[in-house]
């Protein structure tokens, strides 16, 4: 006897919540990668410092993620439908991909042409180099606004990640910016070139882990091993299970997993009651943290390979 039974666990208000704030933000970071890229574009015509045309163009890509990822944390709010029947929540894993990508790509690559050959041939760039470091330090408090927002809120979505990450390189490679300023000014030409190189790998790190990160989620990856024996003691509480076998679990979007399992029950039982107990197993699993998707399939004991009667 096999009976498949889905249920859906309705979106939490929590993560809908979640989902706004993380909007938000990335809106405030919009605003803010705009205001610092005019600043650090006026600061580089009247110093001619490579590292400030390093942070312009990182302000450029920073500009257009900002907009994928905004695009694809709104995309992840609609409901599933016939094509999607699990939703749209994977579109901020691979906003966030694509983000690594370009911030791997473009901005990396881009900083680390314009500094190393200044390695060899340095230039000092000693125009007006107390405006550059009042634009870096200005650009610091700004960039600072929109990721002390996200930093505030513990739950966020993978959208708000990657733009926290951006953002978080903003900080690290302004610094960089701003101790290789105050190195030029001190009579060492090379600070500069050195100083965007150093933002270059902040960047190009940061990117690196965030791939990483969003491509083992696109992949499908698995709960770990103790939310599967969580999984696992759900269906067993229920009265008439008597064993649960070929449990499958995975992330198809953040906070949202997919389960799958196989219970064993007496092979006698009528089918209403049989019907009854797959939904009880559906309702408990889905009780869980982040299960939306749970389907039990019924066998008859004796029936299924690997029964576990401890789970």
């Amino acid at each position: 006897m096999e009976m498949n039974v889905p249920r859906e666990r309705p979106h939490e208000d929590s993560v809908a919540d979640i989902l706004t704030r993380d909007v938000g933000g990335m809106r405030r970071s919009l605003i803010a990668y705009t205001l610092v890229l005019a600043l650090k574009l006026v600061a580089y015509l009247f110093s001619g410092a490579v590292v400030l045309l390093a942070e312009a163009l990182h302000s450029i890509s920073d500009i257009a993620i900002a907009v994928f990822l905004l695009v694809a944390a709104r995309m992840s709010r609609r409901a599933a439908d016939e094509e999607h029947v699990f939703g749209h929540d994977r579109a901020q894993n691979v906003a966030a991909l694509v983000a690594a990508t370009l911030l791997i790509a473009f901005t990396t690559f881009q900083v680390y042409r314009e500094a190393v050959p200044l390695l060899w041939q340095p230039h000092n760039p000693d125009r007006h180099l107390p405006l550059a470091l009042a634009v870096l330090g200005a650009s610091m408090l700004i960039t600072a606004w929109p990721l002390l927002g996200l930093f505030r809120h513990k739950r966020r979505g993978p959208s708000a990640k990657a733009q926290m990450v951006d953002l978080t390189n903003d900080e690290l490679g302004l610094t960089a910016a701003l101790i290789g300023m105050a190195v030029v000014l001190a009579g060492y030409p090379l600070g500069d070139p050195i100083a965007a190189m150093v933002v270059g790998a902040v960047i190009g790190t940061n990117a690196v882990l965030l791939f990483r990160e969003n491509f083992i989620f696109l992949l499908g990856r698995s709960p770990d091993a103790a939310f599967l024996a969580r999984l696992r003691r759900a269906a067993m509480s229920v009265q008439g299970v008597v064993g649960t076998h070929d449990l499958m679990a995975e992330y198809i979007g953040p906070r949202a997993i997919r389960v799958s399992v196989h219970v064993v029950v007496d092979g006698a039982m009528p089918v209403a009651e049989a019907d009854r107990i797959a939904e009880e197993v559906q309702q408990r699993m889905c009780e869980l943290p982040e299960c939306r998707f749970c389907l039990a399939h019924l066998d008859a004991a004796g029936a299924g390979e690997g029964d576990t009667p401890e789970g």
